[in-house]
């Protein structure tokens, strides 16, 4: 296929991570094309996590993209647990480094980011799937596109970078023995529910139970995210309206605290918590960024705020290599980004283990089930294990 167009920066996929990145690039006057193989209405209303923490809320107010999250976001600063102990609440935004969390669904940031890439003046191309990757350890990487309507050619640039997730083709196009993927499924499967309710409780609350964790997460005045924790392999469809809101009466144990605000719900899909690192995160002119390099689970709300940080540092390290022949940026620009993320997965699987217990019975079962219960007590009783909490839950 011959090459139909060029460009500077080949950008697959348009989450957080590659619309950041294509952003800052066009504040810096350099040309880039971002694919993305959605339609544009399904990536502005694709549900995600809301949670942004204050490193990625000053990424984004420093480089001109907080404008709709200030506008609209939402400062939170407390969580709560519920469990056999009781319940109690943690005021993070007074514990550890005094910092609180944004509430903006990731739905409207990437809207207003496909805004502010399109203001100034970028080129993106939804409904477009990338087939191919080529030349990526040359000096001139291309990408082969499909549009839609069957049309295919082929884009070249100076380098690539790979945003498009764990099931992507950044990470298949990588040469076996380029990178190391160090992979974890952690035993638990989420139903991730998102209802039109108002939400039920002022703070985050974690509800531990035996028969699995359920959570509530705000978004908006009208519409809560839960999760409730199922088998692996059941199906959404298998959980219906009125068997949801019963379950997550149950476990959130609403005879002690109150009904819930019931609603219909939106969506419903199953999560399998899994964790996932790319080591290095470049080959060549390839550079990852976003879930691409990182896969986290949701425990801890910390895959688009990585995407985020990521992606700055991706960034700048393009930008000095372009505008200013300097490439040290990009030799170590996986160097500069792993300590970080397996920080973040450190405390991501800490979360998965304070909230999940075993899911099979037994003499291991019950010793795990009781250090489960020692974790809670710890956390509502000692205040070291509180600042712990608070750096790492708001931290990125």
């Amino acid at each position: 296929m011959p090459v139909s167009e060029r460009t500077r920066i080949l950008i697959v996929g348009a989450g957080p991570a590659g619309l950041v990145l294509g952003n800052l690039l066009r504040a810096a006057d350099i040309t880039c094309v971002i694919v993305e193989r959605q339609s544009r209405a399904h990536v502005e209303q694709r549900g995600r996590a809301g949670f942004l923490a204050p490193d990625v809320v000053r990424v984004l107010d420093e480089n001109g993209l907080a404008k709709g999250l200030h506008a609209a976001g939402q400062l939170h600063g407390t969580c709560a647990f519920r469990g056999e102990h009781g319940q109690f609440e943690l005021n993070y935004g007074e514990l550890g480094q005094r910092q609180v969390h944004t509430v903006y669904p990731q739905q409207q940031l990437v809207a207003d980011l496909i805004a502010e890439f399109l203001d100034r003046g970028g080129d993106i191309r939804f409904g477009t799937t990338v087939t191919a990757m080529h030349g990526l350890d040359g000096d001139s990487p291309s990408i082969d596109c499909r549009e839609t309507d069957g049309r295919t050619y082929r884009i070249s640039g100076e380098y690539a970078a790979g945003c498009d997730g764990q099931h992507g083709v950044a990470l298949r196009q990588m040469p076996a023995g380029a990178a190391q993927g160090f992979r974890r499924y952690h035993g638990v499967t989420w139903l991730a529910i998102l209802a039109q309710a108002p939400p039920s409780m002022t703070a985050v609350t974690y509800a531990v139970h035996d028969r699995g964790f359920a959570g509530h997460m705000a978004r908006s005045a009208t519409v809560t995210r839960y999760y409730l924790q199922v088998p692996r392999g059941e199906a959404p469809g298998d959980w219906s309206d009125a068997r949801i809101w019963d379950e997550l009466g149950t476990r959130m144990r609403t005879g002690e605290y109150g009904p819930l605000r019931e609603g219909p719900i939106l969506e419903r899909a199953t999560v399998d918590l899994s964790s996932a690192v790319s080591v290095p995160m470049q080959y060549g002119r390839l550079f990852l960024a976003g879930d691409a390099a990182g896969l986290i689970s949701p425990s801890a709300a910390k895959g688009a705020n990585l995407a985020i940080v990521t992606a700055r540092t991706l960034a700048v390290a393009l930008t000095d290599a372009l505008a200013r022949d300097d490439q040290r940026g990009l030799a170590r620009y996986s160097d500069a980004c792993l300590p970080r993320m397996w920080h973040a997965q450190e405390f991501s699987h800490w979360m998965v283990n304070l909230l999940h217990g075993p899911a099979a019975d037994g003499e291991d079962a019950a010793f795990m089930r009781l250090l489960q219960r020692a974790r809670l007590v710890s956390l509502r009783d000692l205040r070291s294990h509180q600042d712990y909490f608070a750096e790492n839950y708001v931290g990125i």
